[in-house]
């Protein structure tokens, strides 16, 4: 919860689920630690050489975009950015976190730009900064406008939240969405920007595993938990709701349809809750479609991001923007797009998208 461009710190543990936590009597540090955290201050290009051999056997060298990494390490203080400890041509060292999130910052440069030829968060050339070791036992990561900032959690109910792939790739989407559409955090825009959070965090790491859609997991966090919490990760882009039930987090809040949409003020009004519906929506068109999910379905949510999006978007809104883009691939994509909204309730039927 540190300032950022827009005021407002994304972190990718909502503060509902911290909320919860603080009170825990069965888990005293990790209740300790949520509640130090719900309460904590709020805080040149570059281009590689790819070598290749031709079919004469002549080589051949190709310039193209490569990312431009500077971990720092706060030391476990709320001072950024902190001392810097690796940088993009530095050997890894022997601090684990640092690594991972070095690494974590290349993976999704590598898929923003593979997948949809976008040349890191600002579409030129952005440094990507991060800093480990924030805080004592802080139970969160999240983008602050500038950087991504890790915690170590605090060892009961979270842990190392470097090690998740889908976290980093989530809270570096947050700068990806500054750059473009620049959405609201507040209600349906803020749970948009949340979701599309989500999208490209799971498709980082279905991009570096090499996973189809079918194999994927859907989940968001999976590593963030320890084996004390009952649950397999913060979010099921899939299966909403189902992510997490244990009897002192409570039960996964998020709906998977628009009939379950959660008013709220908290949360600036449900933005980590309500993500639920538009993530089952991308999840079933990419299963829809098939194949490898940052092709087709990443292409089209890409598009619609990137296309003119108001930053005060709605769900219907962002869905007409996703057909509407889905039809200039062909009409098979558009139709998947539409049942996908469909069957989260943001459509009522199969709709063609709106002309106003």
């Amino acid at each position: 919860m540190s300032s950022t461009a827009s005021g407002v710190r994304h972190g990718v543990v909502p503060s509902y689920l911290l909320a919860r936590l603080a009170e825990s009597g069965r888990f005293p540090k990790a209740a300790a630690a949520a509640r130090q955290t719900l309460t904590a201050g709020r805080p040149p290009f570059r281009a590689r050489i790819d070598l290749s051999i031709d079919e004469n056997g002549d080589l051949v060298a190709q310039l193209s975009d490569a990312p431009n990494r500077t971990i720092s390490d706060a030391g476990n203080t709320q001072q950024l950015p902190g001392a810097v400890v690796r940088s993009e041509d530095d050997t890894p060292v022997e601090d684990t976190a640092v690594n991972e999130a070095f690494d974590g910052l290349g993976a999704t440069f590598e898929m923003l730009l593979a997948a949809f030829d976008r040349n890191s968060l600002d579409d030129a050339g952005a440094p990507l900064d991060a800093t480990v070791h924030y805080g004592v036992d802080y139970d969160n990561a999240f983008w602050d406008g500038e950087r991504m900032v890790f915690g170590d959690g605090d060892g009961e109910v979270f842990q190392h939240f470097t090690g998740s792939l889908t976290v980093i790739g989530h809270e570096l989407a947050h700068g990806v969405v500054q750059h473009t559409a620049n959405l609201e955090y507040q209600g349906q825009p803020g749970a948009l920007n949340e979701s599309i959070a989500d999208v490209f965090g799971a498709l980082t790491e279905q991009y570096a595993l090499g996973q189809t859609a079918d194999q994927a997991t859907w989940l968001i966090g999976a590593e963030i938990f320890t084996d004390a919490v009952e649950g397999a990760a913060l979010r099921s882009m899939i299966a909403p709701g189902t992510a997490y039930d244990d009897d002192e987090l409570g039960k996964d809040p998020q709906p998977d349809h628009m009939n379950g949409f959660v008013r709220t003020t908290e949360d600036n009004g449900g933005v980590h809750i309500n993500s639920g519906i538009p993530n089952r929506a991308f999840a079933l068109f990419a299963l829809d479609l098939g194949g490898k999910a940052w092709e087709r379905a990443g292409t089209v949510w890409y598009r619609a991001l990137t296309g003119g999006l108001s930053s005060t978007a709605t769900f219907t809104q962002f869905a007409d923007a996703t057909v509407a883009a889905a039809t200039t691939i062909d009409r098979a994509t558009a139709a998947a797009a539409r049942r996908a909204w469909t069957t989260v309730g943001v459509y009522e039927d199969e709709r063609v998208p709106s002309t106003d």
